[in-house]
């Protein structure tokens, strides 16, 4: 959602990319030829936890380390901000944060979109048009599409009241469900009962259960237990292997709803995974996700980006200013 105001800049058609998850944040100055003049890399950005105004606070150190390194001051900085965001999950909640990072001075006009709309651009060859869906598996999970026209398709992706199921912590939790009914007998067997004790060096389901309740291992970490849910079912424990075969399911049908709304579910066009869950490419997950796809829509092309998300932030920003496709090159190149 972009907001703008007049005044002097930098340097015309150069952009400040951001890209702020909820753990790090990554700031990139473009120049308007695709030339990175300064980075840096600050922490996470979480204004539910924090505020709107203190979250920004921290990219501004970032922004200000990267404005450092480009030999430029933070006012004025550049001509379009860039920025991809975690947390920014309803258009409402774009615009409260434009509005916020607008009046820090940074640039002339201001552009925030939700975070997984930077893994998508970022994961389009150079020179190609913003045009697929993306879907992301990190601690949550999310889906975006767009279309060269600027017609874009999403999800509110806030958790389990919005319809999300899936995520690393969703995944650990689920594990931890069943891992718990089996060990007192409410449910089927599986080997989770012990592995997702022991990863903690613990013997049993009930030990677990009472250390994370009296916060003697941090709830925080269960999402440590996503890689052990995804060893057991490759070990072969049927509800691993559930669980596993449901995330697929659930990524298919967040990318081809978006596809559908974006009327690409019968031309070719990418579907691009993101986050660390989908990054990991598990076996059986790639196999059951291209299954899926292949039957819902034969002609989506499955691909996992590896490229920062940076990226995708900064070639959101030289579309926005119309930088030539030369410009688009040199900064893929940048980041490859």
């Amino acid at each position: 959602m972009g907001v703008g105001t007049t005044g002097p800049a930098a340097g015309r058609g150069s952009v400040l990319a951001v890209d702020a998850g909820n753990s790090k944040t990554d700031v990139a100055v473009i120049g308007a030829d695709g030339t990175v003049l300064g980075a840096a890399r600050g922490g996470g950005f979480q204004p539910p936890i924090v505020g709107i105004e203190a979250a920004v606070d921290s990219l501004a150190l970032a922004v200000e380390e990267a404005a450092g390194a480009a030999g430029l001051p933070p006012r004025d900085l550049v001509s379009h901000v860039s920025a991809c965001l975690a947390n920014a999950d309803l258009p409402v909640e774009e615009r409260e944060l434009a509005a916020a990072v607008q009046a820090r001075g940074w640039g002339l006009t201001t552009d925030v979109r939700n975070d997984t709309f930077a893994i998508l651009r970022a994961g389009l060859p150079s020179g190609a048009e913003p045009r697929g869906v993306a879907v992301v598996c990190g601690a949550g999970i999310n889906c975006v599409g767009m279309l060269p026209d600027g017609r874009t398709a999403r999800f509110p992706a806030i958790g389990r009241l919005s319809g999300d199921w899936g995520g690393g912590a969703g995944l650990a939790a689920e594990a931890l469900w069943f891992a718990a009914r089996a060990e007192d007998g409410r449910g089927e067997a599986t080997e989770l009962a012990r592995a997702l004790p022991a990863y903690f060096g613990l013997g049993s389901m009930y030990e677990l259960i009472e250390a994370l309740h009296l916060g003697h291992i941090p709830y925080a970490r269960t999402h440590e237990l996503t890689p052990v849910l995804f060893a057991t079912g490759a070990a072969g424990d049927p509800v691993a292997r559930a669980l596993v075969d449901r995330l697929a399911e659930e990524v298919v049908v967040m990318a081809t709803v978006a596809l559908g709304r974006l009327d690409l579910l019968d031309t070719e066009a990418p579907v691009l995974l993101g986050g660390g869950v989908l990054a990991a490419r598990h076996p059986q997950l790639d196999y059951r996700m291209a299954e899926l796809l292949a039957a819902k829509a034969p002609k989506a092309v499955i691909d996992v980006v590896t490229a920062p998300p940076v990226l995708g932030s900064a070639l959101l920003g030289l579309d926005h200013v119309g930088a030539s496709p030369e410009a688009h090159v040199r900064l893929h190149a940048h980041y490859a």
